[in-house]
């Protein structure tokens, strides 16, 4: 067998990340046509069949599935070749708004670390209000967070972050009335536009704990204490979704922004990689 191409191994992986022929090619900056003939060349090579495709979705084949984590292994040993040239080190902060910190932070961490081991990251968490100020000072690198209220132009809109009602898997709060709420308070958006939901469908609503961070409200929830309101991605274990259970109004899905001026490769790789973790269920 020929060596594989890590160009096209490394589209693969990329494909059954964001489950998109066309998202991994925005990643790679080329077409969705070029992506689906290197998988094509790679699925001939093989022998074997690594994607089951159809016109509304792309998963993994058993083959496939069973191939991703030594593709991975692949890439990521590829780019530790190609980085044990640039042994500089090169800091980024990068400041992540803290109702978008999930279970996936430890992933995050060590695909940032594999693709650039001199990278130093620091990583810093709090509200989108508190941390786009320290960007626009230049104390921030790039910055993840929720669009702001005045629909700030200068950030790229990465993704949308679906969110939704979360209670704990083994009780039901909500089923009784008001509706205990566990919030970031007043000055968080996504409180706000919660109780205007629950405002307009006429649903009573009683803030009975505040804390700071998707991981704070995702204890309160998985705890029994309330009905939080998560980015879908970030929900702990032990807890559900009870919208649809309890005929809870929608909430508007938030577009999560990347405010960023660095042009240096081993930067816009690092935020790439970054994005690509975060968006995965966005």
């Amino acid at each position: 067998m020929q060596s594989l191409d890590i160009a096209a191994v490394r589209a693969f992986v990329l494909v059954a990340d964001l489950q998109s022929f066309t998202r991994a090619a925005e990643v790679l900056g080329s077409t969705q046509s070029n992506v689906s003939i290197k998988l094509g060349k790679l699925e001939r090579q093989l022998g074997r069949r690594l994607l089951e495709r159809s016109p509304r979705h792309v998963r993994l084949s058993a083959e496939g599935a069973g191939f991703l984590e030594m593709a991975r292994e692949l890439v990521s040993a590829h780019a530790r070749a190609v980085a044990s040239f640039d042994t500089q080190v090169r800091r980024l902060v990068v400041g992540v708004s803290h109702e978008l910190i999930g279970g996936e932070m430890p992933g995050l961490l060590k695909r940032v670390n594999a693709a650039d081991p001199a990278l130093r990251l620091e990583l810093r968490v709090g509200s989108s209000r508190d941390l786009m100020p320290l960007y626009e000072r230049g104390e921030l690198d790039a910055a993840w967070l929720l669009r702001p209220d005045d629909r700030r132009k200068q950030g790229k809109c990465a993704y949308v972050e679906p969110f939704s009602w979360f209670a704990s898997s083994q009780a039901a709060p909500a089923l009784r009335a008001p509706i205990p709420l566990a919030t970031q308070g007043k000055g968080c958006r996504v409180r706000n536009a919660a109780v205007r939901a629950l405002d307009g469908a006429g649903i009573a609503w009683e803030e009975v704990f505040v804390g700071k961070g998707a991981a704070m409200l995702g204890a309160a929830a998985a705890a029994g204490l309330a009905v939080a309101v998560l980015a879908t991605r970030t929900a702990p274990s032990g807890t559900r979704d009870v919208g649809a259970l309890l005929s809870l109004p929608s909430i508007p899905p938030q577009d999560v922004m990347l405010y960023s001026s660095l042009s240096d490769k081993r930067s816009r790789e690092a935020l790439r990689v970054m994005g690509l973790v975060f968006g995965q269920a966005g």
